[in-house]
């Protein structure tokens, strides 16, 4: 018997592209109707930022979730450059573009999240960039190419990320960031010095405890950046990374519990029964940590598309560990876990501090590890994702231990 259902999937990013994968891979012979308001078919946004960004063509289009021809092999209804104005959850439509309608039998919402931006004089210029995506990498890229002085204003993942790939081009680069070092809030002193001494012994200048006041130009044209302070730093690209807030202005309207995020419960369903969300848009009731959390990376797209399918299809649980990477100058790195500020008592650091050399960095308290990341060491991802799950229930390992690079991971738990 034929399924007559339809699933309309609104976002067409990684989680949306992974969600309609999976349906297929499962079995799911109804109709999947997957919307997009880019023009470019779904894409995943890491290497924009990094391989990409540093010149590596072949980048941009490993970065499709699926060739051009999947979507149509697989009778999935790609609907790119289409914008969804409208949920309404009671009559189960989307509408589009203001005009047509759509019913939907089960809808996942995938939105993903947006820039935040700097409403600053002259943030208008040309020369101001921000990176989230296709056309806007393309458009850094090749400004970065000619650019002479960058200036980073942020100094989370994207804004390191982004100065590195612009020393690698060539350019004088200036990072600008409130707080006291990079990536202080997420990793707090001690890691976040070891990431302030990558990028100054490669050339980057920090302006810590600053803010931009105004950008200038010529003509329309960038060329400096005003801190608060009356500092005028030249520029002729400014790139724009003070993070992300997630796009719920659907769910808002279609009268969804909203809270930083799409609230949804450990299965991706939200206030609605019909209604399900994934990625970046989410703000999920995480079993395993036991609180809400948001996660804004790659691999939380990546799994929650496809556990959203699941869902969509009967019952299913996301309770994986998160997970980012990220690559700057010669380092690499990975991270797994959550630990939230303040939340823990201490880094313990295996094998030292070295990047040259690598090392892991592990969050933890009571005993407990809540993280860990490791630095230029790899195939260690998944001990340090069983140390932290088993964390979640409760269980201590020995710091002594821990730290001793001699010690495999794999014996702390006997």
């Amino acid at each position: 018997m034929a399924d007559e259902r339809t699933f309309v999937i609104v976002g067409a990013s990684l989680a949306g592209a992974k969600a309609a994968e999976t349906l297929r891979a499962e079995g799911f012979t109804g109709r999947i109707v997957l919307i997009g308001e880019e023009t470019e078919r779904p894409y995943e946004r890491p290497p924009l930022s990094k391989g990409y960004l540093q010149g590596n063509e072949d980048a941009r289009e490993k970065a499709f979730v699926h060739p051009e021809g999947w979507y149509a092999e697989h009778d999935v209804d790609l609907r790119l450059a289409t914008r969804v104005t409208r949920v309404d959850p009671v009559a189960h439509t989307v509408t589009l573009d203001g005009v047509d309608e759509l019913r939907y039998d089960k809808l996942l919402l995938t939105t993903g999240s947006r820039v935040r931006t700097l409403d600053v004089p002259g943030a208008d210029l040309t020369g101001v960039r921000y990176l989230r995506t296709v056309d806007e990498s393309d458009a850094l890229l090749a400004h970065l190419r000619a650019a002479a002085h960058v200036v980073v204003v942020g100094a989370g993942w994207i804004g390191l990320e982004t100065a590195a790939a612009a020393r690698k081009h060539g350019a004088t680069v200036t990072v600008v960031e409130v707080a006291d070092l990079p990536l202080q809030r997420v990793l707090g002193d001690e890691v976040a010095t070891i990431f302030a001494d990558l990028h100054r012994a490669n050339g980057v200048q920090f302006r810590f405890g600053a803010s931009v006041a105004e950008f200038r130009g010529i003509d329309g044209t960038l060329t400096g950046v005003v801190l608060a302070d009356g500092t005028e730093l030249p520029a002729d690209v400014a790139v724009i990374g003070i993070g992300i807030q997630p796009s719920t202005e659907l769910a808002v309207d279609a009268g969804l519990e909203v809270d930083n995020g799409i609230l949804v419960d450990a299965g991706l369903r939200t206030s609605d029964p019909d209604i399900y969300a994934a990625g970046d848009v989410v703000n999920l009731d995480h079993p395993g940590l036991r609180r809400r959390v948001r996660v804004e990376h790659w691999a939380n797209a990546l799994n929650g598309g496809k556990v959203a399918a699941a869902a969509l299809l009967g019952e299913a649980v996301y309770d994986r560990v998160p997970y980012f990477f990220s690559d700057q100058f010669d380092l690499g790195m990975e991270y797994s876990g959550f630990a939230a500020p303040g939340d823990h008592d201490g880094v313990v650091f295996r094998g030292g501090t070295s990047v040259a050399d690598g090392f892991v960095a592990f969050w933890v308290k009571d005993g407990r590890v809540l993280a860990g990341m490791n630095v230029n060491v790899w195939d260690v991802t998944d001990d340090i994702q069983a140390l932290v799950r088993a964390g979640w229930k409760g269980t201590a390992v020995d710091l002594a231990r821990l730290a001793d690079p001699k010690v495999p991971l794999g014996e702390l738990l006997g």
